[in-house]
């Protein structure tokens, strides 16, 4: 009889209701994502929402998340209407929608309608680690050629606005002038714009094992008398310390790519852990954005670095919330100063633009960190109390402290 009674008792909720309604009424910071621009009619798409769009290469295994017809509709009406009724008010109304108050705006430029202070500007320094020739390396892979390309563009950007002219014959003659030309330069002009730090995709173009290189061996391989990587990394670490000089956090993609030829093992956030112990780059803070997956317990062992940070964007979207709460509660009970919450935002394809995937992922992540705090709550590990600074941390006060919003 006992048996029976006890089989028909209802199992409590996932998340605790008090705890899931504070979760709810936080206004975010969402730290980053891909917000688009909308563009006048007759106007080409805003395409700076990335410096690498993923939307154009060889075809790879979609995850369940991003596959047509995987999640409810966030529009009651055709999208295009609100655009429209919204102008460039509609940015802003997709974060009123998501409950974000703030998003890092992961993008090449800023724009019209994605502006302070409801968008902070994150840009990309990885086109000034390529400064040589990258045929070599565009070779490797069709992804890559389409990689490298872009990385070119934008390199030819910066080097533009630096009064420097297009072409590699164009190229500072050494390294000491490029540093001073083009590279400080164009940080200063991030940070002069806005910029309250600087994105690294590098792990879809190479491993992020950075070794730390001499000068000396640097500018042999600026000269071509020594391998191309050795440039790249001693770059790295340079752009590192000039991001901690302006004030500036460095994120780095360091998650699986959803795209055919990436390299995963490149990815695992252990190969940044000499960087992180450096002592020249103590004054840097570095965010692993989309938190190591799917090395999630690696990464979490680096979270005692001190100037080590992640964030769980991309896993709200395509990790079901039970399981990423089992990551949450692991990261929660090590060094939960620096857990961030962050849905990354993208326009993958018409149905799921970067408004629709920034509010799934926005719902399923406050999910995931419901279900990760009651858990943690019911076990007896803190109180609710606790487990309410614990939300508010994660989905506000910990970016707004890192980036002194």
């Amino acid at each position: 009889m006992f048996l029976l009674l006890t089989s028909c008792r209802s199992a409590p909720p996932a998340v605790d209701p008090d705890l899931a309604a504070t979760i709810a009424s936080i206004k975010a910071i969402d730290n980053p994502a891909h917000a688009v621009r909308t563009m006048p009619k007759g106007q080409p798409p805003d395409r700076f929402f990335d410096a690498l769009p993923v939307d154009n290469l060889e075809p790879a295994s979609d995850p369940v998340a991003l596959r047509p017809g995987a999640f409810p509709k966030m529009f009651a009406q055709p999208k295009q209407s609100v655009m429209d009724a919204k102008g460039d008010a509609y940015p802003a109304w997709v974060l009123d929608q998501m409950n974000v108050d703030v998003m890092l705006a992961n993008r090449v430029e800023m724009g019209k309608g994605i502006e302070p202070p409801r968008f902070r500007w994150v840009p990309y320094a990885d086109a000034l680690l390529f400064p040589l020739d990258n045929t070599a390396l565009a070779s490797e892979n069709s992804d890559r050629k389409a990689f490298f390309a872009l990385e070119d563009q934008l390199r030819a950007r910066y080097w533009k606005d630096a009064g420097i002219a297009a072409g590699m014959g164009a190229r500072p003659a050494t390294l000491a002038e490029y540093l001073t030309r083009v590279v400080t330069p164009t940080l200063e002009r991030h940070k002069q714009g806005g910029a309250v730090a600087e994105k690294f995709e590098a792990a879809y173009l190479r491993s992020l094992a950075f070794d730390k290189v001499s000068r000396e061996d640097a500018e042999k391989a600026y000269a071509g008398r020594a391998p191309y990587k050795q440039l790249q990394d001693y770059l790295f670490w340079y752009i590192a310390a000039e991001c901690g000089r302006l004030g500036m956090a460095v994120h780095l993609h360091v998650m699986a790519g959803p795209v055919r030829y990436f390299d995963v093992a490149g990815a695992n956030p252990l190969l940044l852990q000499p960087v992180l112990n450096d002592p020249g780059l103590s004054k840097t803070r570095f965010v692993m954005i989309h938190g190591g997956w799917p090395f999630t317990r690696e990464i979490t062992a680096l979270l005692a670095k001190p100037n080590a940070y992640l964030d769980f964007s991309q896993q709200s979207l395509m990790i079901d919330p039970p399981l990423l709460a089992q990551t949450l509660r692991e990261w929660l009970s090590y060094v939960p100063e620096k857990v961030m919450f962050a849905t990354d935002a993208y326009p993958f394809s018409e149905e799921l633009g970067w408004e629709e995937s920034g509010w799934i992922a926005a719902q399923r992540g406050r999910l995931a960190l419901g279900i990760a705090l009651t858990a943690m709550m019911r076990d007896g590990g803190i109180t609710r109390d606790r487990a309410k600074e614990l939300a508010r941390m994660v989905m506000r006060e910990n970016a707004r402290k890192l980036y002194g919003l």
